[in-house]
């Protein structure tokens, strides 16, 4: 029986997410970005990169309460990319490989953290290998994709936190903690913007990821996404313009989040340091 292998450098899922993350650090340190056009050319609908994407974030995005469902999913996604072309498939792979080979130094380009990276394996490897090669492998790889696919449905213990704690001290104790905090916080934050400084007050504020923190994320956002529009204008190069069109656009997304993380603070951070640029223009 054969190792059943994954290869990152061969993951189409993988290499999508790499190149668009690059985009998006590109954007934001105001570099024109050599991977854009890399996405735009070997991803467009109509290639067979394009359709073998679909197959991978089909198989993160879909979400099912039962087990049964998600692995019916998982070989009907599977039997799906049966059907697609390997010869062109793998030509395309190969020609993006070398364009990335030689545009990026390679190590430098795959050391990035990759959201869902052990689902997006598990998707390759049943891809790209048979139950003949493996059986334990391949039923492994499938369940752990059903485990992902059925995520929501199953409910775990979460283990008391410091902020959990927190809250239950009496108020005295919370009211020198928190004077604490924000003087610590004004000393080793001095040099952020009013806007910066707002959502780490917000984050600070916060007990937990309740509607409040919500409702300042999706007002920031908005609010973010306007200044962006507005200081595009100022820009006089055409294709910059249109990437920060793109990069404001990306914030539509947080008005429907559902629960916010800190990578969604991460960003407005970002978002914020983006627009200070920008006013200096």
């Amino acid at each position: 029986m054969k190792s059943l292998k994954h290869s990152k450098f061969k993951n189409t899922g993988v290499l999508f997410e790499l190149l668009v993350r690059q985009v998006a650090s590109d954007t934001l340190n105001n570099v024109d970005s050599n991977a854009l056009p890399l996405l735009k050319k070997y991803f467009a609908k109509s290639t067979e990169l394009a359709k073998e994407l679909n197959l991978y974030q089909t198989l993160v995005k879909e979400q099912f309460s039962k087990e049964d469902k998600a692995a019916s999913l998982i070989d009907a996604v599977v039997s799906a990319r049966k059907g697609l072309n390997n010869s062109i498939l793998s030509r395309q792979k190969y020609a993006l490989i070398k364009e990335i080979k030689n545009t990026y130094v390679l190590e430098d380009f795959f050391k990035s953290k990759v959201n869902n990276y052990k689902v997006l394996a598990s998707a390759y490897k049943l891809f790209e290998y048979t139950v003949a090669d493996s059986p334990v492998d391949i039923v492994n790889n499938k369940y752990t994709l059903v485990e992902h696919i059925t995520r929501s449905s199953k409910k775990a213990t979460t283990p008391i936190n410091e902020m959990e704690l927190f809250t239950k001290q009496d108020k005295d104790v919370r009211l020198l903690t928190y004077k604490i905090l924000v003087d610590k916080f004004n000393e080793k934050y001095f040099d952020l913007n009013e806007g910066q400084k707002n959502v780490l007050r917000a984050y600070i504020n916060s007990v937990t990821e309740g509607s409040e923190l919500k409702d300042f994320v999706i007002t920031e956002s908005k609010k973010l996404r306007k200044n962006i529009l507005s200081l595009s204008k100022k820009v006089n190069d055409t294709v910059t313009t249109i990437k920060l069109t793109e990069v404001a656009n990306l914030l539509n997304a947080f008005t429907t989040t559902k629960t916010i993380k800190e990578s969604h603070l991460v960003s407005l951070l970002r978002y914020h340091e983006l627009v200070k640029e920008l006013n200096k223009l």
